[in-house]
């Protein structure tokens, strides 16, 4: 391993981060949705009537809500005046003295809101089910607000943790103790950042009953880097010495990559990290600055500010550090072109009139539907710009510019090319806190997370080979093998096409990373010999009168109080940052000092000539291509999660500040997203090992696949008309997935409201009558992929429709448990790995019904599992078993959802359904 150059390198990137929340959109979805009222309870989606519920409940006075302030997305570089209040509703009491009062209280108003919709079949088990809450001896509500800034939703599950398998049932009291078990370890932990919390610290508080919902609890929180992450001895003694498990190539060592090459070492495997420049840390880069007098100071040029800090995991690691933060101070007053002050009546004015306008654009977006998705912010905020005509001076003109400069330096980006519809979709994922400065810079960070870790410099690779033997990394002429890869170079770097993927990558995601935009922000900075500004304001802004130029030095921050010396650094946002780029640093830094005489020599201030300074080339940094990422027009928050799929079937996969629809363009972003991969590839290396395990003992093979079949399908993913089917849980849609078809004993009628006998099939219903006689349910099933499965759930016309898509659109044929082979058994090894910590369902399946949340925040379909309903006589019985859903016909016979086939090209559905279920027949018998 190289030692990092000591050489400068002139770039560096990765912007102040921000931390943004304002009213959260109720479904983040693909399709606009109009903000909602202002003040919403909770960031994640959460359920309103949770508060009033357990007032009404507890019939006594109702405890005041917690809550804490958080600034918009909009005021990243101005004091937070807009704010928008999280407020958390209580949940119940750990006192003693009052727990059993506070759980009976809380009980219903809970368990509704963590259901969605009464997940019980007897609505009165709500009531009585309420001395089965746990109360844990803390206070819930405290504890649910810190689980809630680490991302985690007050009353309902992640869909992360439900594709974990963290409850056998979705809904229902085992989700409310598992909550709040979850927030307890999370609190605990958050206690202490610098100690590893066991599981056997919670024995004592949590009930023998609930051992497994511990398990569960703890289990997930490590696995996924919740907890028990960072760089205190605790954890760093937890790496053993020598590495014991599979090898894995990580490319780049930014946050992302050293974050998931920690957690990789630490559960024992073999990482090499390949690095392109002379140092760690990509886009977030501290260099230290020096001149006479023994002046120096630390000047982040790249990613400077920490936000969100009462959940973001890079503050927990500045804690761990005992390196102290520094709140940026509100105060942040504005210069006009000739230096002198704004008027602060006329700043609140047309800030006041800005925000207006930004709603008025959010307005109109609702107002458009799906259109907003093509059209820019930018053409909307100039639609409603004419308000600004002849009825202003120049002054509040360039102020008006001033704030769409900082808009532009908020997401990075130009607001023509920033999507109308999606361009603030992440801002109900916000952490809360304040925007803060590291003393001593980022770097500290980088060079405690990149300590130990094996990252060899200077190694730009070109070309990356995946399959299912493992994966290939080409770096110059060296070849880097490994059982998985993990991609975490920016989104600029993938648009470039500089790096091959063989095979090439799936359509998909080269649609994604065409779509997301990657923007830029350029940075000044300048080392004085004092300080002549000030130290009791952190940031200051200065107007143009030039439209074109709005960005360029329109912000200046101040880290003379914690850089270690008098730094001043100016930003370059918008066109102007583009411009920026081919400008000679000579002429950057004359209009720099124009702009600062203009403002302090009025007031008799001596504005010296810097000691040194650094322009940044972000733009053209070949490592980089650009600074964070943002939803350009035509993209969606969907197109983030589409860049952190893996791909090559758990061997490639990506992480970045651009593959987190939550957290993108943020230092934690990255950070978080490599946490989240290391996840997914031991789950996957998990997976495989299950699948070897099963191929290498092919005598015990079909005994064990039969069980493990029959004991996965009790609880199927999907389940529609006599279709069930399970799959793995991940996010390639190409994953593996088994499809059963179950044919009951046979019923009178094989669809009602369809006599004619074109549609009866009597000649397949005798020859499967004699099996049905030997045995009330028969099985048959497929291989094939997830995406397929979800495809064939859409098509509408029955369980017929269904069977012909299957053989005619597919060409896939349903075969017996035996005829399924090693492929369909390394699957089934795969989907049992993943439900290992699940127990069978206890309850009703009626309580998996009520509505998820999904990745991307939208709601998933309701599960609500159908009885299978076992005729008497005559008809077919697994057709048969058309539900609602696959029934619903007009009484001239046509499916109102699907037009039926004509009278021949159904008896061809028919023949061909006959064909295939006698061969599945056949195959089943065996």
């Amino acid at each position: 391993m190289e030692p990092p150059s000591d050489s400068p390198d002139p770039f560096a990137e990765f912007p102040p981060l921000e931390f943004y929340p304002f009213e959260p959109l109720p479904n983040p979805s693909p399709s606009p949705v109009p903000p909602p009222p202002p003040n919403p309870p909770s960031p994640q989606n959460p359920n309103p009537t949770l508060a009033s519920a357990s007032a009404s409940a507890s019939g006594s006075a109702y405890n005041p809500l917690l809550s804490f302030t958080v600034p918009k997305k909009r005021r990243r570089g101005r004091s937070q005046r807009n704010v928008a209040p999280f407020q958390l509703p209580p949940l119940p009491s750990g006192n003693p003295s009052s727990a059993s009062a506070s759980a009976s209280a809380s009980s219903s108003a809970l368990v509704a809101a963590v259901s969605s919709k009464p997940a019980l079949e007897n609505p009165s088990s709500v009531s009585d089910a309420s001395d089965e809450i746990i109360v844990i001896n803390r206070e819930s509500t405290a504890e649910a607000l810190i689980a809630l800034t680490a991302g985690f939703p007050a009353d309902s599950l992640t869909d992360e943790e439900i594709d974990f398998g963290v409850v056998p049932v979705i809904g229902g009291i085992e989700q409310v103790n598992y909550i709040l078990i979850r927030n307890h370890i999370i609190a605990k932990w958050r206690e202490n950042v610098s100690n590893w919390v066991t599981k056997e610290m919670f024995v004592d508080v949590i009930p023998k009953q609930c051992t497994s919902l511990l398990d569960s609890a703890y289990d997930y929180l490590v696995s996924h880097g919740y907890i028990n992450f960072g760089v205190t001895p605790a954890i760093k003694d937890k790496i053993p010495a020598e590495p014991s498990r599979h090898s894995v190539v990580i490319v780049g060592a930014g946050l992302a990559g050293l974050a998931a090459a920690r957690q990789l070492m630490r559960l024992g495997f073999k990482v090499t990290v390949l690095e392109g420049r002379k140092r760690a840390g990509g886009r977030v880069y501290t260099k230290k600055m020096e001149g006479g007098n023994k002046l120096s100071a630390a000047a982040d040029l790249g990613g400077s500010v920490l936000t969100g800090t009462l959940g973001n995991p890079l503050g927990i690691v500045a804690r761990q550090l005992g390196h102290p933060l520094h709140k940026v101070r509100d105060k942040c007053p504005i210069y006009r072109v000739d230096g002198k002050p704004v008027d602060s009546d006329i700043d609140m004015k047309v800030e006041t009139a800005f925000n207006r306008l930004l709603d008025k654009a959010s307005r109109l977006r609702q107002s458009m539907g799906e259109v907003s998705m093509d059209v820019s912010l930018g053409s909307a905020l100039e639609t409603f710009r004419p308000v600004y005509g002849d009825a202003v001076n120049a002054e509040e003109m360039n102020l008006f510019n001033w704030h769409l400069a900082n808009l532009e330096y908020a997401n990075a980006g130009l607001l023509s090319k920033l999507s109308l519809a999606f361009w603030d979709q992440d801002d109900p994922y916000d952490m809360g806190g304040d925007h803060c400065f590291l003393h001593g810079g980022n770097g500290r960070l980088v060079q405690a997370l990149a300590e130990n870790v094996p990252i060899l410099y200077e190694r730009t690779v070109h070309t990356i080979r995946y399959g299912n033997d493992g994966v290939q990394v080409m770096a110059g002429s060296q070849v880097f093998e490994g059982d998985m890869a993990l991609c975490t170079v920016p989104l600029g770097v993938l648009k470039s096409g500089s790096i091959k993927f063989i095979p090439e990558l799936p359509q998909r995601k080269l649609d994604g990373i065409k779509r997301l935009g990657f923007g830029l922000l350029n940075k000044v900075a300048m080392l004085f010999p004092h300080v002549f500004w000030g130290t009791d304001l952190d940031t200051f802004g200065h107007l143009k009168d030039d439209p074109s130029r709005r960005g360029e030095f329109f912000l200046f921050y101040s880290y003379a109080t914690v850089a270690g010396g008098p730094l001043l650094i100016a930003l370059v946002a918008g066109e102007a940052a583009h411009k920026f780029e081919s400008m000679p640093p000579t002429d950057a830094v004359t209009r720099v000092l124009q702009i600062l005489k203009g403002i302090y020599e009025p007031q008799g201030i001596k504005v010296p000539d810097p000691i040194q300074t650094v322009c940044t080339r972000w733009g053209g940094d070949p490592f980089c291509l650009g600074s964070y990422s943002n939803v350009a027009v035509g993209a969606s928050g969907d197109d983030y999660d589409i860049l952190g799929e893996s791909v090559g079937d758990g061997r490639l996969f990506f992480a970045g500040e651009a593959t987190t629809r939550r957290y993108p363009a943020t230092m934690h972003g990255a950070f978080l997203t490599g946490l989240r991969e290391a996840a997914n590839m031991v789950h996957h290396a998990n997976a495989r090992a299950s699948k070897k395990k099963i191929d290498q003992t092919p005598s015990k093979n079909a005994h064990s696949c039969a069980s493990i079949l029959a004991d996965l399908f009790r609880e199927p993913d999907l389940e529609f008309g006599s279709f069930a089917v399970i799959y793995e849980k991940n996010s390639d849609p190409s994953s593996g997935a088994i499809l059963r078809v179950t044919f009951s004993e046979p019923r009178k009628k094989a669809h009602e409201g369809l006599k004619s006998d074109q549609h009866t099939n009597k000649l397949l219903f005798q020859q499967l009558q004699s099996h049905f006689n030997q045995q009330q349910q028969l099985h048959i099933y497929t291989l094939l992929s997830k995406q397929q499965a979800l495809e064939l759930r859409e098509v509408r016309g029955g369980d017929e429709m269904r069977f012909y898509h299957l053989s005619e659109k597919l060409g896939i044929k349903l075969i017996g448990r035996k005829g399924l082979g090693p492929a369909a058994d390394s699957v089934i090894a795969s989907i049992k790995a993943e439900r290992g910590k699940r127990k069978p369902a206890s309850v009703s399946l009626a309580t998996k019904s009520g509505t998820l949340m999904n990745k991307r925040g939208a709601p998933k379909q309701k599960v609500v599992r159908k009885a299978k309903i076992v005729g008497k006589s005559g008809g077919l019985g697994a057709l048969p078993g058309l539900n609602a859903e696959s029934s619903k016909v007009t009484h001239d016979g046509r499916s109102t959802n699907q037009a039926t086939p004509g009278p021949s090209e159904t008896g061809q559905v028919h023949d061909d359904i006959t064909k295939q279920l006698e061969e599945s027949v056949h195959l089943a018998d065996r």
